[in-house]
């Protein structure tokens, strides 16, 4: 996998973060806190974990400090997937 779309994203949180009533992640909230959507830093510190070992990438501490919102993750894990893919 050289991309994570935000279905992924959203079938993984749901996995590993578990799913807030009603909280659809779609194009409308990609710029929303995680906060705001219902997950905690544990839920996403659980989903990166389980991208870490599935893709045997590993996610820089201080930069996944931004990614605090579904397009900043999305644009982050991508980026690292991308370099990836690339060497």
């Amino acid at each position: 996998m050289d991309r994570l779309e935000l279905t992924d994203l959203t079938r993984i949180l749901r996995a590993w973060g578990g799913e807030e009533e009603g909280v659809e992640l779609d194009d409308d909230v990609r710029d929303l806190y995680w906060v705001e959507l219902g997950y905690d830093c544990l839920s996403v510190l659980q989903t990166t974990g389980y991208l870490e070992r599935r893709f045997a990438i590993a996610f820089d501490e201080e930069a996944m400090e931004y990614a605090d919102t579904p397009r900043r993750y999305l644009d982050l894990v991508n980026h690292v997937l991308g370099s990836r893919a690339a060497v």
